[in-house]
């Protein structure tokens, strides 16, 4: 592997109340988005039906918004389409027969726009309660895993290596929904499965640089706690850029290429792979630091 940062010697730890200051107020400016816009829940979770109709001629959603006008659809917006086509998403928060709607949507299409025809691509419906009882599988799957990364770290190294690692994966997850609420992004399914993926990933990037400060704490007995961070983050310096670039360009690539599908998920993978960088070095070093810290001063005091 080309060593990058072979020679690198930077003091990471040395201005750690700077980057935790500046985490923190990412972290409270992410909170802020998610309470003020709020999460944009996709039919698996909210309920409802999303239909998904090409047009074998180009048209805009407002044209279709409005011949639906009467309708009651709760959103539509262009997806994407081949050549002249065009396919169209049309959103319904509440559906009572589905059936009824799917005919009334494509008779009301098939009267304004003569002479275009058109096909129902996908159709999506989930009832209020089973999107509920997925949205509360989703909450319990993430707290599952954060609590058996907890216990992990704590069994392979100390407790306070899984408290820095747990509050980084924290930070790296909810800077990323931030931003996923912020533009706007569907949370599906999909954009669930991608913050999972997210937090394995961003648990192994962290335990990487763990692993050679255990390594270095043994050989370097004498040397502060707060340099052997620094020593073995410039270490693993350079497998972290590469990685990290690697994972995101490989996502970039799906963003562009892949589709509305994995827009989503591609998103997710592309901001949290920034944030785990981030996050390994100037989050979950500098609170193992000071939690450590803190314990031998208590530890004095007694």
């Amino acid at each position: 592997m080309p060593q990058f940062f072979a020679n690198a010697n930077y003091k990471f730890v040395q201005h750690r109340w700077r980057t935790l200051t500046i985490s923190a107020i990412i972290t409270l400016v992410g909170i802020i988005v998610m309470i003020v816009r709020g999460p944009n829940w996709s039919v698996d979770f909210r309920g409802g039906m999303d239909l998904t109709v090409r047009f074998a001629q180009a048209v805009t959603d407002g044209q279709v918004r409005s011949a639906l006008g009467s309708l009651e659809v709760g959103e539509v917006k262009t997806i994407g389409g081949l050549g002249s086509q065009t396919d169209i998403l049309i959103r319904m928060k509440v559906v009572e027969n589905s059936t009824n709607t799917q005919a009334q949507i494509q008779e009301t299409l098939t009267n304004a726009f003569p002479g275009n025809p058109i096909e129902i691509r996908n159709i999506a419906l989930v009832g209020p309660r089973v999107g509920r009882e997925l949205r509360n599988s989703a909450y319990i799957s993430a707290v599952v895993a954060l609590v058996l990364l907890l216990a992990y770290i704590s069994w392979r190294f100390r407790f306070e290596f899984a408290i820095g690692g747990i509050i980084a994966l924290v930070h790296n997850v909810g800077v990323t929904l931030a931003f996923v609420v912020f533009m706007n992004y569907e949370l599906s399914l999909s954009v669930l499965a991608a913050f999972l993926t997210l937090i394995g990933y961003s648990i192994n990037d962290t335990i990487v640089v763990f692993d050679r400060i255990r390594e270095n704490m043994k050989k370097l007995k004498d040397t502060s706690l707060a340099d052997i961070m620094d020593i073995s983050i410039n270490e693993t310096l350079s497998r972290s850029v590469i990685t990290s670039v690697t994972v995101f360009l490989t996502t970039l690539v799906l963003y562009v290429f892949g589709g509305e599908v994995l827009r989503g998920f591609s998103f997710v993978m592309m901001v949290g792979v920034i944030c785990s960088a981030y996050a390994t070095v100037f989050v979950s070093a500098p609170v193992v630091v000071e939690w450590a810290e803190k314990a031998i001063l208590k530890g004095k005091k007694k």
